[in-house]
């Protein structure tokens, strides 16, 4: 039989002693009977906030999503905004999206913020993430809650918090909302008696703001009502933008708009798919199916918070390709740019943003126009940092990472797949109308800037075992750095956490002016680039790879593309 750790054994035994439910009660008592290997996992941690916020396995248990969990977490958030905002009106936006205990997470969210004197606007209706970041700032919150664990799989929630900027917590908030959720000891400091005088439904009304404001991102009208009747289908993964993506495609002019029906109804199970993931292939199939079916010029998809895009088009043999999320950031960036050129609006006081695991052809697309470009850690966060840092002095015109995200204009703070998939199809259409593909558009990219390729590898572990296991590993990388990988020298390495760069050659080390995060890079003898990132919010790390390959003039990248296929494999083996 398992022995149980006592520490475990007494953290059961504290909620088994509270004012928790019974069922919860029973399923603990089932844990500790039956299964101590689970029992260990849902108890050995408290939830933290990560770069996604606070994220986990619905069950019972402090390392679990659950009323209690959440319940701990919003009396933590409530401490701190009466700390922050004495004496003031505090108001906080709540929506979520389709997943299983969406309404019961959200609900006792807003019912202990306003037990705690907190004015809550709660969305009528489930909407897409981009809109409760934009709920904050149009309706002067402090802050707001998403309930969403994004693209996990269906047996994860999870819970997002902004600031009153509308971008999610960071440093210090994060960290002080954490300290504030330690100090509640029991169920008791949880204030659950809601107040119903204080809680206020956001309308459909407001879908009207939002949309006006997506319809001023259109760069080239002209384009879409050229192309109005261009083919495109759309799914939003079972998901919450089922009916905002359609209605943004409609307010730029695209008027053939075929919606997966298998997938329009929001459903937390994700019936028809393994992953709501649109960065996964199978994810899509519906939408592909359907696609050659309507013969689509573009197939579009969202995850289940509509936050994240994606976008496959078909190649000169007719069949769909999905584009991966650095293409279409490179493809944005580069459509932004040139629109804003041709229209006389570059005067050197913009400036755009990616993540340090994003390709670096949108740094070299943005130097190609004379644009800076900030480059930030992982997490949409520290884009918005940026964009809040720069407010009122420079304008933002995009930015995003190379995980389906990103960003046009700044009314919203955080990544917008609803305003990203409006902005793709224009783009296509433009390009379109001068008798270009997107893979047309990207050779010239590609000819002008260079032949970039990217990759990644994502490996999960399981409950805290995998956790240490994944700690050791970057450990072993940052004491004992490999000299090559694949058979390439390693030139220079990037230790985030550190904040050091080191040129292995000759030894010397500088220092990185950057905030520190987890996240070690590796420049390869070839101009390879690997980084490698564990989750903040569970046991995973992921690998990330970029190759790339000078073009001479007009050549097609076709031609050199497996040849750097080639390398992102080799690379991969070495890693796997």
């Amino acid at each position: 039989m398992t022995t149980i750790d006592p520490s475990i054994l007494a953290k059961a035994d504290s909620w088994l002693s509270g004012t928790i439910d019974e069922d919860s009660k029973a399923q603990i008592r089932t844990l500790i009977d039956q299964n101590p290997t689970e029992l260990t996992d849902s108890f050995y941690q408290d939830l933290e906030f990560g770069t996604g916020g606070l994220r986990g396995l619905m069950g019972v248990g402090t390392n679990r999503m659950n009323v209690y969990t959440i319940g701990m977490a919003t009396q933590g958030l409530a401490n701190y905004l009466l700390k922050c905002f004495p004496g003031e009106t505090i108001r906080v936006a709540i929506t979520h999206d389709s997943r299983i205990n969406n309404t019961l997470f959200a609900m006792t969210t807003a019912n202990v913020l306003t037990a705690n004197g907190i004015h809550v606007l709660y969305f009528k209706e489930m909407r897409p993430t981009p809109m409760l970041s934009f709920a904050v700032r149009h309706f002067d919150c402090k802050s707001g809650v998403m309930i969403t664990a994004s693209h996990n799989p269906k047996e994860y929630n999870g819970y997002k918090a902004y600031w009153e900027d509308g971008a999610q917590v960071v440093a210090p908030h994060d960290k002080n909302i954490i300290d504030e959720v330690k100090k509640i000891t029991s169920f008791d400091d949880v204030n659950w008696d809601k107040n119903d005088a204080l809680f206020q439904y956001i309308e459909e009304d407001f879908d009207e703001i939002y949309l006006k404001l997506v319809k001023g991102l259109s760069l080239a009208p002209d384009a879409v009502a050229a192309q109005k009747n261009m083919p495109i289908v759309f799914s939003p993964i079972h998901g919450a933008s089922g009916k905002m993506v359609p209605a943004a495609l409609k307010a730029f002019g695209f008027e053939n708009v075929n919606i997966v029906k298998e997938q329009a109804e929001p459903d937390g199970n994700f019936p028809t798919v393994i992953y709501p993931n649109p960065e996964e292939a199978e994810a899509l199939t519906l939408s592909l199916k359907l696609g050659k079916e309507v013969g689509a010029e573009l197939v579009l998809a969202c995850d289940p918070d509509g936050d994240r895009y994606a976008a496959a088009v078909p190649n000169a043999s007719g069949e769909f390709e999905l584009l991966n999320g650095n293409q279409t950031g490179a493809l944005l960036t580069y459509y932004l740019l040139s629109q804003w050129k041709k229209a006389g609006k570059l005067d050197g006081n913009q400036f755009m943003v990616n993540t340090i695991v994003t390709t670096e052809l949108i740094d070299k697309i943005c130097e190609g126009f004379g644009v800076k470009c900030f480059s930030v850690l992982t997490g949409f966060k520290n884009i918005a940092a940026i964009i809040k840092d720069l407010e009122g002095k420079e304008t933002f015109i995009g930015g995003g990472e190379e995980s389906y995200g990103y960003l046009v204009g700044d009314f919203v703070r955080d990544k917008d797949g609803v305003s990203a998939c409006a902005m793709v199809a224009e783009a296509i259409a433009y390009y379109k109308t001068q008798g270009k593909s997107v893979f047309d558009v990207l050779a010239e990219i590609y000819n002008q800037f260079g032949f970039y390729k990217e990759s990644l590898i994502s490996v999960t572990k399981k409950g805290k075992d995998g956790a240490e296991q994944i700690q050791a590993l970057m450990t072993d990388f940052r004491h004992h750095p490999p000299a090559e990988m694949n058979g390439i020298a390693v030139a220079k390495i990037v230790d985030v956490k550190e904040s050091t760069v080191k040129d292995v050659k000759s030894g010397k080390t500088e220092k990185l002016d950057m905030d520190k995060s987890n996240v070690m890079q590796f420049y390869l003898a070839d101009g390879s680039k690997i980084s490698a990132r564990p989750s903040g919010t569970e046991p995973k790390i992921k690998y990330y790879f970029s190759v790339n390959a000078p073009l001479a003039n007009k050549s097609d990248y076709r031609n050199v593309e497996s040849e750097l296929v080639e390398r992102l494999e080799g690379l991969k083996r070495y890693f796997s």
